[in-house]
């Protein structure tokens, strides 16, 4: 479905991004289609996986996790079967927003958030210090979140 998205498409995608919670009508409206015509694309666009989720976002620091780190991993070997151990236990972790396998100097690249500086550290000591397969990691402190999101460009 990909190659095939055409600007009706693109506009549902677009409105979509930008707000789960428009209505069939609305996204009609935006898109110039039938309200049963946006239900069916929806459904396909789900059942393609090119709408992966439909989440909300909330507020870190709203609910007490006031700080976000960006944190660079690299890993001692490279072997696959350790790789793929360090993907299961980020997806075990509520602290670990994002990781990212990357190339270059690190191997992985967190998104973390924390209460505080102390609930960091104990994550880092439990998550990296305590990891033999841990060459080393590096914490960068997010002083400011200019712009953090998921859209995807559709033009």
């Amino acid at each position: 479905m990909p190659d095939t998205l055409d600007d009706i498409d693109r506009r549902l995608l677009s409105a979509v991004q930008k707000n789960t919670r428009l209505t069939a009508d609305e996204l009609g409206e935006i898109a110039g289609i039938s309200r049963s015509a946006v239900q069916r694309r929806l459904a396909g666009y789900r059942a393609e996986g090119i709408i992966e989720a439909e989440i909300a976002v909330v507020s870190a620091k709203a609910v007490g996790r006031p700080m976000t780190f960006l944190v660079e991993v690299e890993m001692e070997r490279e072997r696959t079967d350790l790789l793929d151990e360090f993907r299961r236990s980020m997806l075990t972790l509520d602290d670990v927003q994002q990781c990212y396998y990357v190339t270059g100097q690190a191997d992985f690249i967190l998104v973390v958030t924390a209460q505080d500086m102390g609930a960091y550290e104990e994550f880092s000591r439990r998550v990296f210090n305590d990891n033999p397969n841990i060459r080393r990691f590096h914490s960068n402190v997010v002083i400011d979140r200019v712009k953090a999101g998921l859209q995807v460009p559709l033009s």
